[in-house]
């Protein structure tokens, strides 16, 4: 009886010890993981200052006019800027920093002269659209922004129908002329 519990007892820790490495080795996957993200958020971080910082330094650009974001390394500016020529300027001034892999440039072209009254026009749409979605318990939450009538929506919603719904309402406000619905839900 005795040889048999030492052969189990010696059968159990070479599992244990088997499987060991196994185990540290996906902590050490999910340390590097999570240790990439923060770089990346570093990164992301980092891009986004500098862009900001080198459109600012730029006479062809108005830093003031352009907002910037960066995802893993995608620059994406947003705004709107005087001509043609600051929108071909912002994205070959983004795409010249150090760390940016490429540049979606949202930027709207709109004259001076005529900057104000769009401006007021998207502010009074992003309210009214906001309002439309607060009156809705699952949409309460979603952020609106307005570029030139083209709302965007982003957020976190509880279901593909609850995006779906804000897209609806947000279309129904007079003035937008699309939606872009950037809204991420929970299964």
């Amino acid at each position: 009886m005795w040889y048999g519990t030492t052969t189990t007892t010696a059968a159990i820790l070479m599992a244990l010890v088997a499987g060991a490495p196994l185990t540290a080795g996906a902590a050490d996957t999910k340390a590097q993981t999570t240790t990439q993200e923060a770089k990346t958020m570093v990164s992301d971080s980092w891009v986004t200052s500098k862009t900001k910082i080198s459109l600012f330094a730029d006479e062809r650009v108005k830093g003031t006019q352009v907002s910037v974001d960066t995802a893993k390394g995608v620059v994406h500016l947003r705004g709107k800027v005087d001509s043609a020529e600051a929108k071909s300027a912002a994205s070959d001034i983004a795409q010249g920093v150090d760390g940016v892999k490429s540049v979606k440039n949202d930027l709207q072209v709109v004259a001076p002269a005529a900057r104000k009254a769009v401006d007021a026009r998207d502010s009074d749409i992003a309210k009214a659209v906001g309002t439309r979605l607060s009156k809705d318990s699952q949409l309460k939450k979603v952020d609106v922004r307005t570029d030139a009538g083209i709302v965007t929506l982003t957020g976190q919603v509880p279901s593909i129908g609850a995006s779906a719904k804000a897209s609806e309402m947000a279309r129904g406000v007079p003035g937008v002329r699309s939606v872009k619905n950037e809204l991420t839900f929970t299964r």
